[in-house]
């Protein structure tokens, strides 16, 4: 039977461009409309989209045209031309790797009667079938482990390092419609005690990520580094931290396909959108992404619903070494706006000419945003879910946000409630995010 051709369809999402003044990247708002929160539902408004940048030939089928066109849907360009307005095919591709982040979650083993208690539910060659994605044509080679560094106590004497995501590497079959060897790399967001408190540890601090160069003026949110950078030893799951495991899979997964042409994708959610800026960043600082020849394999981050990571060094730096990042978020999330409210990358400069004296210790966003501006409600935890962020995309016509069981946020409570230690940290952490989601919408 024969193959039908790839024909992009027109985008019912209407977009408005934005130039944000510290960056040249385009910012793309898909505006969504009429909101009814007693049914989480949602419907957009329609435009058309343009002839691509690339247009597919008549006899070409969606996979060689992703094939061809899979540099420019990772970034090379800096997606030029394909967000304003939003290519299909760049569309497609952020669904996918948004499922493989809600994958995270979906495998997240929340029950404490479970010998798996904060640990993935399932082995890694079962996992992707396990929550759905049986072809996803990905193999789970690796689970990642992160330890937060904050001295507070936990349940039943159990380590400090919970399961944070994955890598996976892309089969044979997938090698072929995706034009080159994907090696993924997945992270979930905050869910237990210990991350929430690292999320609001916003003092900016050197990443010193390269021994030999420390590039003490790239710095980062420093509960974020102590999640990459932390170590359980009496982890059983675990061997080094968060970054040991990144960088010794990822170097072995390199040496093991470096004679295909290769791509390094980063996905995270929230917090874990955070560790994935880290990863890329660590990556090209060390140059682990270079071969013998001085060929760069691309590394392309995409970032759902992510906080700003580091400062306007870190952002500069990872420009220099051509980071691609691609930030998903929603305008009306206001995880999206820290840390850095007030001291961000538009307050570095007076009147767009005098740089200001502590500009350097100013968070920025790095790379291009892809804004979704959807519903304003009283529950803060839907315009933060994964979920909805890739359901608006896959349907933009109509968002159903539905749950399996208990919504996540409702599990993290359960887990809070289960744990006999003091909560006033936490309970502090959220009295300050109720107020600025208060002031956010003022």
């Amino acid at each position: 039977m024969a193959t039908r051709p790839f024909k992009p369809k027109p985008s019912p999402l209407r977009l408005h461009t934005f130039l944000p003044r510290s960056n040249k990247a385009p910012m793309v708002r898909l505006a969504v409309t009429d909101f009814n929160p007693s049914v989480c539902l949602q419907s957009v408004a329609t435009t058309s989209v343009v002839t691509p940048v690339v247009a597919p030939t008549k006899s070409e089928t969606c996979s060689t045209y992703l094939a061809r066109m899979w540099r420019e849907i990772q970034g090379s360009d800096d997606w030029e031309r394909l967000v304003d307005p939003l290519h299909p095919l760049l569309r497609k591709e952020i669904i996918r790797y948004g499922e493989f982040v809600a994958a995270c979650y979906k495998a997240f083993d929340l029950d404490p009667n479970s010998k798996r208690y904060l640990n993935c539910k399932y082995g890694k060659r079962n996992v992707l079938r396990e929550v759905g994605m049986h072809n996803c044509g990905y193999q789970v080679t690796k689970y990642i482990y992160a330890t937060p560094d904050i001295n507070i106590p936990t349940q039943n004497g159990a380590c400090c390092a919970r399961w944070i995501g994955y890598i996976a590497v892309a089969s044979d079959d997938e090698v072929r419609r995706l034009g080159r060897r994907d090696i993924i790399v997945t992270f979930r967001g905050t869910v237990t005690n210990t991350e929430w408190i690292a999320n609001f540890m916003s003092s900016l601090t050197p990443a010193r990520l390269d021994p030999h160069v420390p590039r003490p003026d790239v710095k980062v949110e420093s509960g974020f580094l102590s999640l990459y950078t932390s170590d359980d030893s009496t982890c059983k799951f675990s061997n080094g931290s968060c970054r040991e495991q990144l960088l010794s899979e990822l170097s072995r997964l390199i040496n093991e396909y470096k004679d295909e042409e290769i791509s390094i994708t980063v996905a995270g959610h929230s917090m874990g959108s955070s560790l994935a800026m880290l990863l890329g960043y660590d990556i090209a600082e060390l140059g682990l992404n270079t071969d013998e020849s001085g060929q760069e394999i691309p590394i392309t981050v995409f970032s759902f619903g992510g906080p700003r990571v580091g400062n306007s060094g870190f952002k500069e730096r990872c420009d220099e070494l051509g980071v691609k990042v691609l930030r998903i978020v929603n305008v009306n999330d206001p995880i999206t706006k820290l840390p850095g409210v007030l001291f961000n990358e538009n307050f570095r400069v007076l009147g767009g000419i005098y740089e200001l004296p502590w500009s350097c210790s100013c968070y920025a966003h790095v790379g291009v945003e892809l804004a979704l501006d959807f519903f304003e409600m009283q529950n803060p935890s839907c315009v933060h879910d994964l979920e909805t962020y890739v359901s608006l995309l896959r349907c933009p016509k109509m968002v159903q946000v539905q749950r399996d069981g208990i919504d996540l946020v409702n599990k993290a409570k359960e887990f809070f409630a289960a744990q006999k230690l003091d909560l006033w940290p936490l309970q502090h952490a959220a009295r300050k995010v109720g107020t600025l989601v208060q002031s956010l919408r003022t």
